[in-house]
């Protein structure tokens, strides 16, 4: 009986120590005697003292930054891309027995899937349709990660590293562009002003009245202005009048 007492006490302490108490966004892997037997939380629940073991997992969205990597185009550009990337753990119990160290092999999984995606496209490609490409990472990741019980939900490329060279060619083109068609700009407002010129002239010609008209309000217009003088060209059928009325006289 004087045994008892001190069994008891730590029977119970044992019993109380069985109790595991999980958050909303934590899950216990139990482990019995070195085999998996179950999946727990979250909230309050009990283990066998010595007997199971418990590791605990965050199911939380975690993000990887992916280093700069180098690597080479489709048309042969050496650039340096990193990107990061969105997971959560969907089966903690994969998570844990099927590979070692999840958040590795996430992040090499990334890594080398990021420079091989990048790779087999073109460098205007890569600048301009960021988003197939990532969707293309994306797909490659989580079918690489799901038999670990990962899904990948995001994956952003962040930046692009271009070579000084390509940076001074790729703005020349540019600029090359922006001239062609300011050029083509121009050349179309000539071509629109010269069909309106042409169509004036024509109209000039079926009705010489209306080239009188607009000389009167050319004569209109610079009279508003404050010249301290008006040279008016006077149409050439008064000017023949004219000489023919002097020409009586004398």
């Amino acid at each position: 009986m004087e045994f008892l007492a001190p069994l008891l006490l730590v029977a119970g302490i044992l019993g109380l120590n069985g109790f595991k108490i999980d958050r909303e966004y934590q899950r216990g892997v139990i482990f019995r005697l070195g085999r998996y037997q179950d999946t727990k939380g979250p909230g309050l629940y009990w283990i066998i003292p010595l007997v199971d073991q418990k590791m605990q997992l965050d199911i939380r969205t975690k993000t990887v930054d992916i280093a700069p990597q180098e690597t080479v185009t489709a048309d042969n550009v050496t650039i340096k891309v990193n990107a990061v990337l969105y997971y959560r753990i969907i089966d903690p119990s994969k998570a844990i027995n099927k590979v070692e160290s999840y958040p590795a092999a996430v992040y090499q999984a990334a890594m080398t899937t990021l420079r091989n995606v990048v790779g087999q496209n073109h460098l205007d490609d890569v600048l301009q349709k960021r988003d197939k490409i990532n969707q293309a990472v994306q797909q490659i990741v989580d079918e690489i990660s799901e038999p670990w019980g990962i899904d990948i939900e995001r994956v952003e490329m962040k930046d692009v590293e271009i070579p000084t060279g390509m940076q001074r060619a790729m703005a020349k083109e540019a600029e090359a562009l922006r001239e062609k068609r300011a050029r083509l700009i121009k050349a179309a407002a000539e071509q629109e002003a010269s069909l309106k010129l042409a169509e004036a002239s024509r109209l000039i010609m079926e009705n010489p009245a209306a080239l009188e008209l607009r000389r009167l309000q050319m004569l209109t217009e610079i009279g508003a202005e404050n010249n301290t003088s008006t040279v008016i060209m006077l149409p050439s059928d008064i000017l023949n009048l004219a000489q023919k009325l002097t020409e009586k006289k004398s």
